[in-house]
């Protein structure tokens, strides 16, 4: 009888111990804000959290009608360089007029290397840093405009062919009233907020593909903003000489100066009339940026006097030269159209002289 109420005593001393081991575990994940006590939800591979600072993961985005957050994610891993996560909202509202808004917001993270092809490459690379982009803080190798973003990742995420890899952040907002669509602001809290999502969710993605830097990457310091408001009212955009226009033409053109820095330049040049892009000019020397370009600028000068290797495609223009031991890359996107190759060797020599370089474009002339 003593041996049976002994083996009772063990038995609930055990189960007592279990007990308490789960209730001090319970008490260790709720002071991390973890899984049970926490309730929080998480989402692009546990790098973003509900409520943590930006209005598309705080609770009041879901206070509309039917409102929901939805996310569906594919993590990268050792074998699969590549991975995409996708955080929607939607929801319906009534506007002053009684009438059904139906609102909608996605944010997109992409992992994975540059596109192969070098006209998608080039488009690609454009639509992150030109137009309104600026660079990212603390020397990362990226840059955003508050709805789009970019970072390359350190060179040990690098795929086989040696292209870089990036993680990109795209996001779309729309209001939707029946009869008419307008764009919407996506929530994301601006691109210094941006700059910190993009840096979280790339820690997390190198973690899952198994090239995680020793120190994670991190932003300290304030984005910088760009340099001068849109400019509609104008006959030499971005007070480059050799970007003139008539005053005809400028009447239905806005132009805006992009980031101006050793390492980044840009002037993007639009129609008024919604027609878009006239041409997107960009220089780009920061050594991981510039990465991106290796194996699609060609072997030999794009034209006769040009310095450097390029190509001259029907929709882009692309040219690479040594500058002081570092290479110097000057990128033109334009719908064929548009004859830009005096503009692209304006902009060219302008941004070479600016830095130090000597003249990329035939007829150049140094400093």
């Amino acid at each position: 009888m003593k041996q049976l109420m002994g083996g009772v005593r063990r038995r609930a001393v055990l189960v007592g111990g279990a007990v308490a081991a789960l209730v001090v575990a319970g008490v260790g994940t709720w002071a991390t804000d973890t899984w049970p006590f926490e309730g929080k939800d998480t989402y692009c591979w546990d790098a973003w959290k509900e409520d943590s600072g930006p209005d598309f993961l705080s609770g009041d985005a879901l206070d509309g009608d039917n409102a929901r957050r939805t996310s569906k994610e594919t993590a990268p891993t050792p074998r699969r360089q590549r991975g995409r996560c996708t955080v929607a909202l939607r929801s319906e509202r009534t506007d002053s007029d009684y009438d059904k808004v139906e609102e909608e917001t996605e944010i997109t993270v992409t992992y994975g290397p540059a596109p192969e092809g070098a006209a998608p490459r080039m488009e690609w690379i454009g639509g992150y840093l030109g137009d309104r982009a600026m660079p990212l803080p603390d020397g990362l190798p990226g840059a955003t405009d508050g709805r789009h973003a970019l970072l390359v990742l350190p060179k040990g995420c690098d795929t086989r062919d040696g292209r870089p890899t990036a993680v990109t952040l795209d996001s779309t907002a729309r209001s939707d009233y029946g009869d008419t669509t307008i764009s919407a602001d996506a929530g994301l809290g601006g691109s210094q907020s941006v700059a910190r999502l993009l840096v979280a969710v790339a820690n997390r993605a190198m973690e899952k593909a198994g090239c995680a830097p020793a120190k994670p990457l991190e932003v300290v310091s304030p984005m910088a903003t760009l340099p001068e408001d849109e400019e509609d009212f104008f006959t030499r955009a971005c007070r480059i000489r050799g970007l003139e226009f008539g005053k005809d033409a400028a009447r239905d053109l806005e132009y805006q100066v992009g980031a101006v820095t050793r390492d980044l330049q840009s002037c993007s040049v639009r129609t008024q009339s919604g027609e878009g892009r006239y041409f997107d000019a960009l220089m780009v020397s920061q050594p991981r940026l510039s990465a991106l370009f290796d194996g699609a600028t060609g072997s030999k000068a794009p034209a006769r006097g040009w310095r450097g290797t390029g190509v001259f495609a029907d929709d882009y223009k692309v040219v690479r030269a040594d500058c002081a031991g570092r290479p110097l890359t000057v990128l033109m996107l334009a719908p064929s159209p548009h004859e830009t190759t005096p503009y692209f060797a304006a902009f060219a020599d302008a941004v070479a002289r600016r830095v130090g370089c000597a003249p990329v474009a035939p007829g150049g002339t140094g400093r």
